[in-house]
């Protein structure tokens, strides 16, 4: 089959397209997925850059939760997969043959159900959707059928993202009515997080630019407020909010701005009626924040750090998906063979980027990928 590997920690480079890799074969209890589309994620760049480090801020390294690293080369990266069964293993119904789904991306470390405390995901610790067919755990890759989705908006709404901002959510137990501050609403999490605190019944207000303030507002934003001018941007989001604090924070951006996220909640501790909640999950800003702990605990502010999430988890997305609850941002599909232009693309993308990028096989996309492709001005 056709798939791109990734060789090595570096940059584009070391992704390398070739067409006789090994098809993967079923095994027990696995079903084998012909690749319709693959959403690419911020990971996929950070975990070849090796930009993980948890103790050495300047290491190249990948995260290693399970106590070793499990990304070895070469890898297919890629963990947002839609496609449609073609072959199941020992153990599973060829009823499910010719099924399209959504792939759970995560690799669990046990069948618990509510936490998932060592996280590892399809396309790093084993080979993902940036090629023409992936094996996978059936009861992980879920079936949907609604025929208003095409298999590329499908993998644009990928467990990758909308996982993580579910379980950002649910870690900072995110109740209706609630104020939530989204930062970097403009990408594959921020879209997904405002669509899901308005599933919930909580309020979003998504920080971003200014030139997607309306894509925002009629994804479900109460508000957009610009992330530029930081000496005044606590006091445009209270004045956004009537003055009233924001509850919780999803923090997606770190650096120079948790600070200011924190601010948000601790102006009027008197008309809060929770404690505030910070759930991070991302570091596109940097990733050293320098915070007073006295503003913590003084404060009493409730910090979650997220990676992935639970069974239970994706099982609710995938029934708001079948539902209709939940709808596609999707931006762009390129070609597998073109991953190096995706790549480029996502890294030096412009002020007109909203929602997520798709990457199709070439035999697949005049069907799944052309009525996506980038268009001219994007």
């Amino acid at each position: 089959m056709a798939a791109m590997l990734l060789t090595g920690h570096g940059d584009i480079d070391k992704l390398v397209y070739q067409e006789d890799v090994a098809t993967p074969r079923p095994g027990p209890g696995e079903v084998l997925v012909q690749v319709t589309a693959t959403a690419k994620n911020n990971t996929d760049r950070k975990a070849r850059e090796g930009l993980y480090p948890t103790k050495d801020k300047g290491d190249v390294t990948s995260f290693a939760m399970g106590g070793e690293p499990t990304l070895t080369f070469p890898r297919i990266q890629g963990a947002d997969v839609a496609g449609r069964v073609v072959a199941v293993g020992e153990g599973v119904d060829a009823a499910r043959l010719g099924e399209r789904g959504l792939l759970d991306f995560n690799l669990y470390p046990d069948a618990r159900r509510d936490i998932n405390l060592t996280p590892d995901y399809y396309g790093h610790g084993a080979d993902g959707g940036f090629a023409e067919y992936i094996a996978v755990p059936s009861d992980q890759f879920h079936h949907v059928p609604n025929p208003e989705l095409a298999d590329a908006e499908l993998a644009a709404m990928g467990m990758c993202s909308y996982q993580t901002a579910y379980h950002m959510m649910t870690s900072a137990r995110v109740a209706a009515g609630e104020r939530v501050l989204v930062s970097g609403a403009s990408g594959g999490v921020g879209t997904a997080l405002i669509q899901l605190c308005r599933v919930v019944g909580a309020i979003p207000y998504a920080v971003s630019q200014p030139d997607k303030a309306e894509a925002l507002l009629e994804l479900g934003a109460e508000a957009v407020i610009d992330r530029g001018d930081l000496p005044t941007f606590v006091e445009r989001v209270l004045e956004t909010t009537g003055g009233a604090p924001i509850d919780a924070v999803m923090d997606l951006v770190g650096g120079e701005m948790t600070d200011l996220f924190i601010d948000t909640m601790i102006q009027d501790m008197k008309a809060r009626t929770t404690y505030p909640r910070l759930s991070i999950a991302g570091a596109s800003g940097g990733n050293v924040s320098e915070i007073m702990w006295t503003r913590i605990y003084l404060y009493q502010v409730q910090i979650f750090g997220v990676s992935h999430g639970t069974r239970e988890e994706a099982e609710q997305l995938v029934e708001w998906i079948r539902g209709g609850q939940l709808k596609p941002v999707l931006h762009a599909a390129f070609k597998l063979s073109e991953l190096h232009l995706a790549e480029r693309y996502f890294v030096n993308r412009g002020s007109n980027f909203l929602g997520k990028i798709v990457v199709v096989p070439d035999a697949q996309w005049a069907e799944h990928g052309a009525p996506y492709a980038l268009k001219e001005n994007a």
